[in-house]
């Protein structure tokens, strides 16, 4: 045997065999690179219904948090938070969260929620979009942006909410309404318990209402109708608020075209919307909207970067979305074209943006997962949860 040809045949096989191995490790780096920019990466269900994970991009650099909730557990309830319970308030979302935990009910994953008025603005805390919390209406939409909401059937829903309030007064006369908004110059307003301490207004004509013998009453909700009584009328502004009463607030241009008022007189409040939400136990603002029936959708999106916030779904589950921004090392944030990119590489087939920046913040399973831009948890004004419903603990026999 030719000792040298054999050599030759040998170093030609280990040759291929070692150019076969590179090309192959090659592929799986393209591979690699290919699923971290386009999709974040896959988890394994889990027993809880409940998964995290941290997409980590070094090329952007990004850092980017997701939790999916199954749709299905009956055990996981979607809500809504308000700061210390109150429209006119602001605090962390982890705040929020503590103050929703009831014998039963625990919160396991909560993202913050819509705009709002900022703490050196008149109505600091204010949301600025259509708000529903366990079927309580918090407060109407100002904006002309999107609200996410569920209906009476328990189906999610990303659009504007149209407000249609009207208050019939006793000569039949119709004024349309606000709920829990600052009034302004020729408006009304109605002021429930959820504003706060006092109306906040100056002057105009407030009108205190109770409820009118056993009709429904407080809390307000979406879609209804209520007979209210008054118990009280006051020109002074800045009326009390107490659990059992509303206030109906009229700006002083508005009182020359009021009838006469008198205590007992009873008139009717409508709290109709456009599309109907009678019956919807969870809402929050926000916008854009991200992706609809799994398409990026149309939107004017600048190419400036920030920390992002968003919610949205699939057949199966919620997911919960943030992006870290502004930390040049860990994460430079997105655009909006790039988040509902994103989103749709997750899966999501509806998806709506909710407020960033300095805001942007998700916890889970009781810390604050993600890397907020200043450094420490901004205070804001609401927040959408997922509740775990606890099974009933058996007594020992």
């Amino acid at each position: 045997m030719n000792t040298s040809s054999s050599r030759q045949r040998l170093s030609f096989v280990w040759g291929g065999f070692i150019a076969l191995f590179i090309a192959l490790l090659a592929d799986a780096s393209r591979a690699s690179a290919e699923d971290s920019t386009n999709t974040a990466p896959k988890t394994a269900a889990s027993p809880s219904g409940l998964s995290y994970q941290n997409d980590k991009i070094p090329a952007k650099p990004l850092s980017i948090h997701i939790v999916k909730v199954e749709r299905n557990r009956p055990d996981l309830l979607l809500d809504t938070s308000l700061a210390k319970g109150s429209v006119l308030d602001l605090c962390p979302l982890s705040e929020q969260i503590k103050g929703m935990t009831t014998p039963n009910l625990r919160p396991v994953v909560g993202i913050n929620g819509d705009f709002y008025r900022l703490e050196r603005e008149p109505f600091a805390g204010d949301p600025l979009g259509f708000q529903v919390m366990d079927g309580e209406l918090i407060s109407s939409s100002i904006t002309n942006k999107p609200s996410f909401w569920i209906d009476a059937d328990s189906q999610p829903h990303i659009g504007i909410v149209q407000s249609r309030f009207v208050a019939t007064l006793s000569n039949g006369k119709k004024i349309p309404f606000e709920i829990n908004e600052e009034r302004v110059r020729g408006t009304a307003r109605l002021y429930t318990p959820r504003l706060g301490t006092n109306t906040q207004t100056l002057g105009g004509k407030e009108l205190v209402l109770e409820r009118a013998g056993d009709s429904e009453w407080l809390p307000v909700k979406p879609g209804q109708r209520y007979k209210a009584r008054i118990r009280e009328i006051r020109d002074n502004g800045n009326t009390h608020l107490r659990p059992d009463i509303a206030v109906l607030s009229f700006d002083r241009e508005l009182v020359s075209s009021l009838p006469s008022f008198k205590v007992g007189d009873l008139l009717e409040l409508a709290t109709t919307t456009f599309p109907d939400t009678r019956g919807c136990p969870v809402a929050i603002g926000g916008g854009p909207s991200l992706v609809r029936n799994g398409t990026v959708a149309a939107f004017k999106a600048g190419n400036d970067r920030h920390p992002r916030s968003a919610f949205g779904w699939n057949d199966t589950h919620w997911f919960f979305v943030e992006v870290d921004g502004r930390q040049t090392e860990l994460s430079i944030g997105m655009t909006l074209q790039e988040l509902a990119e994103y989103l749709r590489g997750l899966g999501v087939k509806e998806g709506i943006n909710l407020d960033g920046g300095g805001s942007a913040t998700l916890w889970f399973q009781g810390q604050v997962v993600n890397s907020p831009c200043y450094g420490y948890e901004r205070s804001t004004a609401n927040g959408l949860i997922i509740l775990k419903k606890d099974a009933p603990r058996r007594e020992p026999d």
